[in-house]
Order: C-alpha cells, then sequence, then structure tokens
C-alpha cells in the first residue's frame, strides 16, 4: 500500500496532542501524493531543495520556515527575485515541504534536543530534560574543553564562550535553537548548581552580560554558544534516522547544509 505525504505527517505528529496556531504545516504540495522518498533539513534553502528533488525525495521535511521569518510572512516578498525563484523552482519540482518544528520540539523527550545529545555522545551523562533543557552530569572538563569537544563533535568550524575559560565543569545546562534568553537561561546556573550553559543563541545583553558580571564577582561560570542551526541540525538528522525505522520501505536522506557565517 503506498504511503503518502499525509501518512508521513500524521506518523509525525501522532505522539503529540494538538498544537493551537502551530507553525507546522504542509507548505507546499499535495497531502495525498505518494511518498517516493524522504529527506530532512535543518533549514529549507534552495540548495537543499536542488539536493532532495535531484535524489528523487519529493517530500522535504524541515525544522525552519521557507521564507525568512519564524511565521513565514510573505507578504513583503512577492515582487522580491529570491522569492520568485525559489517559489519557481518548488512548484516546476512538485516537491512537498512539511515544516516540522513545534511538534518534534514537543516530543517527550524533544526530538531536536536529543540528536544534539546524541551527536556528542552525551546520552549517558544526561541528569534531567527541562521543558527547554537538559542538564547534563559530564566528567571534570575545563570550559575551553568543553568547547572544543562541542566544536569537535559537531564538525563546526568555530564556537563562542564568554566567562572563564578554565573553569571546572561538571554540570551544564544546554538549550538548543533560540533558547539563549536571560529568562531561560540564567535561573538554571542557581537551580541546577551549573557550571556552564552552552546553547544555539540569544540576546547577547542578557546571558553573556550575566556571565560577564559573574566573572567580575570571582564567580567561576562560562557560556558556549554554538549558533541556532549548529545547535539543531543535528535533532533533524536524528529525525532522519527515526524516519528510516518507521518507513523502512522508503530511502530517507539527510541533508546538511554549510554554516552559514564565515569568520575573517
Amino acid at each position: 500500500m503506498a504511503t503518502t505525504v499525509q501518512d508521513v505527517i500524521e506518523r509525525l505528529t501522532a505522539s503529540v496532542g494538538k498544537i493551537p496556531n502551530t507553525m507546522d504545516t504542509l507548505q507546499h504540495g499535495d497531502p495525498n501524493m505518494e511518498v517516493k522518498g524522504i529527506a530532512t533539513s535543518f533549514m529549507p534553502t534552495y540548495r537543499v531543495i536542488q539536493q532532495a528533488v535531484s535524489m528523487e525525495a519529493n517530500l522535504l521535511i524541515t525544522h525552519e520556515g521557507l521564507f525568512y521569518s519564524h511565521t513565514d510572512n510573505t507578504e513583503m516578498m512577492q515582487k522580491d527575485s529570491v522569492y520568485q525563484e525559489k517559489i519557481r523552482l518548488i512548484r516546476e519540482s512538485g516537491i512537498a515541504i512539511y515544516r516540522f518544528h513545534d511538534y518534534w520540539h514537543r516530543h517527550q523527550p524533544d526530538g531536536i534536543m536529543v540528536g544534539f545529545i546524541r551527536a556528542l555522545e552525551w546520552e549517558s551523562y544526561v541528569s534531567k530534560y527541562l521543558p527547554t533543557a537538559a542538564i547534563v552530569a559530564i566528567p571534570r572538563m575545563t570550559a575551553k574543553e568543553v568547547a572544543e569537544y562541542a566544536k569537535e563533535m559537531l564538525s563546526i568550524p568555530f564556537v563562542r564562550i564568554a566567562g572563564d575559560l578554565s573553569v571546572p565543569c561538571t554540570r551544564i545546562g544546554i538549550l538548543v535553537g533560540y533558547r539563549g534568553s536571560g529568562a531561560l537561561s540564567i535561573p538554571l546556573f542557581e537551580q541546577e548548581h551549573l557550571d556552564a550553559i552552552m546553547y544555539g543563541e540569544g540576546p547577547e545583553w542578557e546571558t553573556p552580560e550575566y556571565i560577564r558580571d559573574a566573572v567580575y564577582q570571582g564567580r567561576q561560570k562560562a557560556l558556549i554558544v554554538l549558533g541556532h542551526a549548529e545547535s539543531e541540525e543535528p535533532g533533524m538528522k536524528y529525525l532522519a534516522e527515526w524516519l528510516g525505522e518507521q518507513f523502512p520501505d522508503i530511502p530517507v536522506h539527510f541533508l546538511r547544509e554549510r554554516p552559514i557565517f564565515q569568520v575573517i
């Protein structure tokens, strides 16, 4: 029996109750189309769509939206040439594109977080999962060594670190994506007795400045900033593995993008 796009969507969302006002929608394509191949990605870039089409994956499952905003408001883009070319590629290829953001984060535990922990091979060090964070208890390393380890395991060209690079770390808070706000990050230091936090991104005037003041006061704390995509791509790789188990007769691929920023 053929598997349709709608069949895949229902499998993806089955373990989570209906989420009101979700961003997770079929952004393009026919829900009744038979799925011949699946690709997952963090971001549905022009290049990723081309790659998916070239490998005959007619369903692309992406974490972020197509058109450069969380809500994919395209009103301002209608006459933009970049937007028009991307729309042309999508329409002519016939590919279906489904955004899988809210439901993957609502999985228990958070699917993006699980993928990140797996990428660092820290599964056995997880102390607890919180709604927006994970707490890990690792063998003793300095903050600099933790940053270098993450850089190596994630195969990324750079990370940023603030605070005391020599602080011995055994308890670390992890927040993927855009969860680095002071409201989410700062309370964890004292509530969970953390030595460091590692997150994707957040406002630079919030948690980083808290770390600066902590160090000025003689408190050994550190913050490791990976980048939004760098912290969430592993979760979409994990999704590809999960989908391969759910649909063993359909080819499933993970498409990784190049780092968006270069350091000069």
